[in-house]
């Protein structure tokens, strides 16, 4: 598979075939000429009134005029001290996405950066170069620390020109990588629970009524035995079990509205200061402030957490033997000394609860105005944001491992009835690594197989 960059048609799967399926990029027909146009802009205003970060210094240095003979020191001196970020390595598969959104946001052409170096960040992906890119560092007004990393690792001997360093660091790409992963992460991850939660239901030996108002739910649990009459053991479950359409319902609005926003800034202007084509003038903008990704990466967590809270609960609820009619713990036998499966119940908790602390916006926090003299008085926290959900999702596949092993068991003291179109496959899925749990058994000691396959999108489809 091949991705074509043209600047504004990047697409979240194009982002995933790069960063994680290996895919190659080349440049669209049209970007050479406006990569070169953008530079022309750039060329004749070097010689020309001061420019951020073109002729001048950057943030409160703004007032420094940067001479011509100056310009490739200069540039590749603002990559070496903007070198600060923390923390361990980014994952590569974020480092992958995050110099393509680099590549694609300088093939606009807005960036006024020669078409050599975007050609060379092009090759450096189609050859798998991967820098080490420090996760911390960055409050989400230009990723600037990580950008920096990025740029240092995979410019080796390439001599930079005028702009182009502040080209390099003056973007959110490793904001909207991070948040482009976790949002597909997300999806997949909120399939898998949809399923587990009916699996659950099917446990319980629920009522289906309330699944009315889900007719997408309803298709999963197609074919499944609590249909017939009769098949439901109370008139109403816990809430947990009753109000899975509702929940469900926040977590798709809430991830539909940040996804929304993550395909728009996979092809936005992020620089400062912005080159602009048919105007042929370059002018000093704010399109690094990430808000609107950081607020909805916000969003899309406060609809993920309650989805694994009642997860928690079902679970724990399925443990108990005064709510499903089973043995306590889902032992094979009543009165047994053992402990079953009960033990799970605190980890369920443990997870939903330190998922549910991820929740906090961070959107909202308010950075100090005394760096560099208040001029960059605001932060968005993007970075941490995206960072929060992708703990959150993991958190989450681990809680709906859990959730699926404690429902399976269920199902097989219930002499294994009829299960749904998707549930009897989530159900064989959890099987085929993690056996019933007999008599005298201890609960099964390792479950990373199932999130394994919960991560390779078993049950997403």
């Amino acid at each position: 598979m091949t991705v074509v960059l043209t600047g504004s048609s990047l697409s979240l799967d194009d982002v995933v075939a790069v960063a994680r399926g290996g895919a190659r990029v080349e440049l669209a027909g049209g970007v050479a000429e406006r990569v070169r146009a953008g530079r022309a802009i750039v060329q004749e205003a070097v010689s020309g009134e001061p420019v951020y970060g073109l002729t001048t210094g950057v943030g409160v240095r703004k007032r420094t005029r940067v001479h011509t003979g100056e310009l490739g020191e200069f540039n590749r001196r603002l990559i070496l001290e903007h070198r600060v970020g923390q923390g361990a390595p980014a994952p590569g598969d974020v480092v992958r996405a995050q110099l393509l959104l680099v590549a694609n946001g300088f093939a606009r052409g807005s960036s006024g950066v020669r078409l050599e170096l975007l050609e060379h960040l092009v090759a450096a992906l189609n050859s798998d170069v991967v820098p080490v890119v420090r996760t911390l560092g960055s409050v989400g007004m230009a990723d600037l620390p990580a950008n920096a990393d990025l740029a240092h690792g995979v410019l080796g001997d390439f001599e930079l020109a005028a702009k182009e360093g502040l080209s390099l660091l003056g973007s959110n790409a490793f904001s909207t990588a991070l948040a482009a992963l976790a949002l597909v992460d997300c999806a997949r991850l909120l399939a898998a629970l949809d399923v587990a939660s009916l699996l659950a239901l099917e446990a319980l030996a629920g009522n289906v009524g309330p699944l009315r108002a889900d007719p997408e739910l309803g298709a999963l649990l197609e074919g499944s035995s609590l249909w017939q009459p009769g098949a439901a053991r109370d008139l109403q479950d816990p809430l947990s079990f009753r109000c899975i359409p509702q929940v469900r319902a926040a977590a798709r609005a809430a991830f539909a509205f940040a996804q929304s926003r993550l395909e728009h800034e996979l092809n936005a202007s992020q620089e400062n200061p912005l080159v602009l084509l048919d105007e042929r003038r370059i002018v000093s903008v704010g399109s690094f402030d990430s808000l609107p990704l950081a607020q909805a990466l916000d969003v899309a967590r406060l609809g993920v957490a309650p989805t694994l809270t009642s997860a928690a609960e079902r679970t724990v609820k399925l443990l108990q033997s005064p709510v499903t009619g089973l043995p306590e713990g889902l032992t094979v036998e009543r009165g047994l000394a053992e402990s079953g499966l009960s033990e799970f119940g605190v980890p369920a908790q443990a997870l939903a609860v330190e998922a549910k602390l991820l929740a906090q916006p961070v959107s909202v926090e308010t950075g100090s105005t005394s760096h560099h003299e208040g001029i960059e008085d605001r932060i968005t926290l993007a970075p941490l944001a995206a960072r929060r959900l992708a703990q959150m999702v993991e958190l989450g596949e681990r809680l709906c491992a859990i959730e699926l092993v404690v429902a399976a068991q269920a199902v097989d003291l219930r002499g294994r009835p009829a299960l749904g179109r998707a549930t009897a496959r989530a159900y064989d899925t959890v099987r085929s690594v993690v056996p019933m749990t007999q008599k005298g058994e201890p609960p099964p000691q390792d479950l990373e197989p199932v999130r394994e396959l919960l991560r390779a999108g078993a049950l997403a489809s």
